[in-house]
């Protein structure tokens, strides 16, 4: 008898999920950015000094750190769904007791539920699923715009609503903000984004323990894994530095009151829609992975020399360009070139250990940062990241390349 087998809801309709997927992304950036409009301003008024604020960034990325893995292991187990639901409740958490935060414990206290925060890394692993390798640096790239499109949402939402209502009010419209999240999960995105395939099967038959740690540095042994993290971490450091203290920066150095902060952020987020909606799709396409890292450490370093030499909030909005262009293309091609090196089953505990990277440097980035601000001042930012990425840009231009790149066909 003949009998009709349906196939699964993502080879239907994979356009759908993707688009919904991108306005999960840029939900979770804007409630994101609302919260940095609470935090620095919270902990000012809980009397932190920037050392102490320092020590609180370094626990979200401590608690980062341990969790990316972990939770891009349970997407792959578990299911797209599953994991993105686990980072959406966590959220609400964060945001209601970021509300009810009233001593330095409790904003200490706020940060744990981060361990299970991880949309854009479980929006990635949907992404890669569901693209070509040829297309995925692309569609990667647009995820720059759903940041760019939350970066000005919830920079503008969370510094007028602060303003007006304070930290508390503000709070509260995260936590329902991210309770509409959920729902956009749960009504929208199917179980499971992974193909059926031999190798999926395979990871069937492996140990399906999302705590299992053979399965999650097992991906470190691929051709050129290793070598494509340790270029994010040592090239990410300094920019992550600037961007874990730009609160203080704004608020110390350039004098910013929280919506004129808002505003600011509002800006980054109109230059990475530009960027990324205009730029980073077409350079993709023309140009080998390879080339394009070179080039966008070559900029990144270009960047620190023009920060240890701003003086004011004008001169820092000139570099935001260049700044903002070198960041996404970094990111952009560095995540194509290793979803492209892993199988899809393995998508989302790579997406983790990208997370991941990124937590060990704001973990060990706001100390530095804290130290370098006190101690020598805001052109030091500045003239690291120019010190390290030449350094880098040398190193790659006359021994690494062709190690590295991965021609577009």
């Amino acid at each position: 008898m003949h009998t009709t087998v349906t196939p699964p809801q993502w080879i239907i309709i994979p356009a759908a999920i993707i688009n919904v997927t991108y306005i999960i992304v840029a939900l979770d950036i804007t409630w994101m950015f609302v919260q940095i409009a609470v935090t620095p301003y919270l902990a000012k008024k809980l009397d932190f000094d920037t050392l102490w604020f320092g020590y609180l960034q370094t626990t979200v990325g401590v608690i980062q750190l341990l969790g990316g893995p972990i939770c891009g292991r349970f997407g792959d187990v578990f299911g797209a769904r599953a994991a993105l639901s686990l980072s959406c409740v966590a959220s609400i958490v964060f945001f209601l007791l970021l509300a009810i935060a009233d001593t330095p414990a409790m904003l200490f206290m706020h940060k744990l539920p981060v361990f299970f925060m991880h949309v854009l890394p479980g929006s990635q692993m949907v992404l890669a699923d569901l693209t070509e390798p040829e297309n995925r640096a692309n569609a990667l790239s647009k995820i720059g715009i759903c940041f760019g499109v939350g970066m000005i949402a919830g920079s503008t939402i969370g510094g007028n609503l602060n303003t007006m209502f304070g930290e508390t009010i503000t709070a509260y419209v995260g936590a329902f903000g991210c309770s509409f999240t959920l729902l956009l999960v749960l009504m929208f995105i199917p179980k499971s984004t992974k193909p059926q395939s031999p190798s999926t099967s395979e990871n069937g038959q492996r140990n399906r323990s999302i705590f299992s740690l053979a399965e999650i540095t097992r991906l470190l042994k691929f051709p050129g894994i290793t070598r494509i993290f340790l270029i994010k971490i040592i090239s990410g450091l300094p920019s992550v530095i600037f961007q874990v203290m730009f609160s203080i920066i704004g608020m110390n150095f350039f004098k910013l009151e929280p919506a004129q902060s808002g505003y600011l952020m509002a800006f980054f987020g109109i230059a990475q829609m530009v960027i990324q909606g205009f730029v980073i799709g077409r350079v993709t396409s023309r140009y080998s992975d390879g080339s394009l890292l070179l080039f966008s450490i070559g900029v990144c370093a270009s960047v620190g020399l023009a920060q240890a030499a701003m003086q004011n909030v004008f001169h820092f909005c000139l570099i935001v360009f260049p700044m903002v262009f070198s960041l996404c293309l970094f990111n952009v091609i560095t995540d194509s070139m290793l979803t492209n090196s892993v199988p899809s089953s393995d998508t989302g505990t790579l997406m983790g250990l990208c997370a991941s990277s990124q937590s060990l440097l704001r973990t060990i980035a706001p100390t530095i940062g804290g130290f370098l601000y006190e101690n020598y001042g805001v052109p030091y930012f500045g003239m690291i990241q120019c010190a390290v990425n030449s350094v880098l840009f040398v190193y790659l231009f006359k021994y690494g390349l062709k190690k590295q790149e991965t021609k577009h066909e």
